[in-house]
């Protein structure tokens, strides 16, 4: 019966409880009067219809008073503050009915016992209605079942949010204070860190919701370190500067974010060396609409620039970026000056042009091609934008007498095994060769880090996409690692690296212990909730796939290419000295890659890269779309 009735139309259920109220208040003015007078027969001084008159009269003060229009499974329980006015109404409209109709006289007790009575009667109509459909709602066994760590204000307000829907089923909080442990908080227990991990190991919870906004940063970490071996979905609420207003919603419980998986501890940025380049300066950033580029801009937003020039060469990238800088101005009250720029660097006029136009006095070039084998099809371009466009903004900025040059470079430059690596170590050897040119006044410095997560074309998008679609997750190879960190940390990173160079040092920023990507792998699917499927569990939910290297990619990268390595003033950046070529010949060798890049000339532009780069040494024949060899097998 009650299935039929939770499928029945609104209006259908509405006079459903219109009609169950018009019973129940006649039956409490009856049982008022007995109470009263302590007699349980019918009272014969009444008229039938005077046991109706309450109906008459409350039915339309409940309408007015919407109580007719509440979704009865997601009533609240302020909605008790209502139906306690809507019946006070309703009885002082009834007793100016009795003095208007003279009706005999009744025990003047009976209508505060009547009151109570009707108070009580729609109360807990209403509330016993909702217990008995969200019951009906939590034995279906694809709802969710819930802990919510952190038995707090925002883990309270989390509860009342779960349990007005149907996805999710409240089985308890956990809290790390002996306080409150053992407490029952709106009918759920409080339990300790133990108790919680033998009731998800007994499969009793599907999902961790970690409530806990004034943590700091470790303790999360360690939380999801625990949580990750048992094959649990974990979810994140904000901290307290990220909630609007203290209010907390299920809609704000994030997935585990890029630095929880590494469980990396990022150092607080050192706030001179942030603001040294940029505060009160002139500031461009190329590549501007990339992972690292749009970073870079946000960063140098905070950090009070009189002037950020974004260069992009894609327009929707160019487009999307600047709208949220816009913003980004706008809601901080900030007074710079933001100037959009469609150009590629290859074009050497323009970005000087530009860089004078603007009196630029900061650079932070990120513009460069960095998907590994989509370069090693497309050499010439790669070649030209990464190694030819540094060269032409390096000599732009020198023109234009820019203070400050900084390349962000990668560690795949490192005895590079692709043509990427390769072009990006050109650039690096172009920045070197002007730096070491005494005329020049630009100081100029590379930054070398690994993978950042969450950047276009990082494993980490990748695989979430692939665990919500079922798997598999495909990973190269068992025994590939990488150097990975946050988009922002990195940002930072390269901000204050820029800020200590200037005679062509090389930036190596402390990217900690390389991480395997299987076990990356593994530890997102299990933090999404999932086991994974192998030869040691059939029948896991997701498995893994390795599919063999991809063109130009390596099992292990490296950071620096000499041991002439020095600490800094940051802990985790380290500063190298490497050999370089001498700018005449720099110029020289880039003037004939781009001549060789002109005329399609791919094994001239592989033997060049082979002779001036230190230890590249390419992993398989040239793959090139206008070489003769096919592109793929």
């Amino acid at each position: 019966m009650f299935k039929r009735t939770i499928g029945l139309r609104r209006t259908t259920k509405s006079l459903i409880i219109l009609a169950a109220d018009f019973v129940l208040l006649p039956l409490a003015l009856w049982s008022a009067i007995a109470l009263r007078m302590d007699n349980w027969h019918y009272p014969s001084q009444f008229s039938w219809w005077f046991f109706f008159l309450p109906s008459l009269i409350a039915v339309p003060i409940f309408i007015r008073f919407g109580l007719y229009r509440a979704v009865i499974r997601y009533i609240e329980d302020r909605a008790v503050l209502t139906i306690a006015a809507a019946v006070s109404i309703a009885l002082l409209g009834f007793m100016a009915a009795i003095q208007l109709l003279q009706v005999a006289a009744i025990p003047r007790g009976s209508l505060i016992i009547f009151w109570l009575l009707a108070m009580s009667a729609i109360i807990a109509s209403r509330f016993f209605a909702r217990s008995i459909l969200r019951k009906m709602t939590l034995a279906k066994s694809d709802r969710k079942r819930v802990l919510i760590y952190g038995a707090g204000s925002a883990g309270r307000q989390l509860a009342v949010g779960l349990r007005t829907g149907q996805e999710f089923q409240l089985v308890g909080f956990v809290d790390d204070s002996s306080n409150q442990q053992g407490l029952q908080i709106g009918g759920l227990k409080v339990l300790s860190n133990d108790q919680m991990l033998n009731c998800i190991e007994e499969n009793r919870v599907d999902q961790v919701l970690l409530a806990m906004p004034s943590a700091s940063r470790s303790r999360q970490i360690e939380l999801v370190n625990q949580l990750e071996p048992l094959v649990v979905e974990v979810r994140i609420l904000p901290g307290l500067a990220d909630l609007v207003n203290g209010e907390v919603r299920l809609t704000d419980a994030r997935e585990v974010g890029v630095d929880e998986l590494l469980g990396r501890q990022p150092v607080p940025p050192n706030q001179q060396l942030l603001a040294r380049n940029i505060a009160g300066k002139s500031v461009m950033v190329s590549g501007a609409g990339g992972s690292i580029g749009s970073e870079l801009c946000r960063q140098i937003i905070k950090n009070k620039p009189i002037c950020l020039v974004l260069y992009e060469l894609s327009e929707y990238a160019l487009y999307s970026i600047e709208q949220e800088l816009r913003n980004l101005i706008r809601d901080q009250g900030l007074s710079i000056v933001l100037c959009p720029v469609l150009g590629s660097v290859q074009n050497g006029a323009r970005i000087e042009a530009i860089m004078t136009r603007y009196d630029v006095q900061t650079v932070y070039h990120a513009a460069a091609y960095k998907h590994v084998p989509l370069v090693e099809y497309n050499i010439t371009e790669g070649v030209l934008n990464n190694a030819q466009g540094t060269r032409n903004a390096a000599a732009a900025a020198i023109k234009a007498g820019v203070e400050s040059f900084v390349l962000i470079s990668t560690d795949k430059a490192v005895r590079p095994t692709n043509v990427m690596g390769a072009s990006k170590r050109m650039a690096e050897l172009a920045l070197q060769a002007y730096a070491l040119d005494p005329s020049v006044k630009t100081q100029f410095s590379m930054v070398r880090f690994g993978n950042v997560l969450g950047s276009s074309g990082s494993v980490v998008p990748l695989f979430r996409k692939q665990i919500a679609t079922g798997g598999p997750v495909r990973v190269t190879h068992p025994e590939i690692n990488r150097f990975f960190m946050t988009i922002p940390e990195a940002a930072q990173l390269v901000i204050q690296a820029g800020a200590m160079g200037g005679n062509g040092e090389v930036f190596v920023l402390d990217m900690g212990k390389p991480v395997r990507i299987v076990d990356l792998a593994r530890r997102m699917i299990h933090l999404s909730g999932y086991s994974v499927r192998g030869e040691t569990n059939p029948d896991g939910d997701i498995a893994i796939e390795f599919t063999g290297l991809r063109p130009g990619e390596k099992l292990y990268e490296e950071l620096l290419i000499g041991d002439n390595v020095s600490g800094t003033e940051h802990p985790r950046i380290m500063k190298a000295h490497e050999h370089c070529l001498p700018l005449s010949e720099l110029e020289q060798v880039i003037a004939d890659l781009v001549l060789a890049c002109t005329s399609n000339d791919i094994k001239k532009i592989m033997t060049l890269l082979m002779r001036y780069v230190s230890g590249f040494e390419p992993d398989q024949d040239i793959r090139d779309h206008l070489n003769d060899f096919p592109c793929y097998k």
